[in-house]
């Protein structure tokens, strides 16, 4: 079982700024990042 991990604010509001500036969709950003597109959509 993996542990929860925990983003500081500022990988977050880089993460939210790409999505919000709508370059690449969140589905790319999130396989980037390494994240789920669902945590990007709760940061914006």
């Amino acid at each position: 079982m993996s542990k929860r991990r925990n983003h500081d604010a500022g990988f977050k509001a880089r993460v939210a700024l790409e999505a919000v500036k709508g370059e690449r969709t969140v589905s790319e950003l999130a396989a980037e990042y390494g994240v789920h597109p669902t945590m990007i959509h709760q940061w914006c």
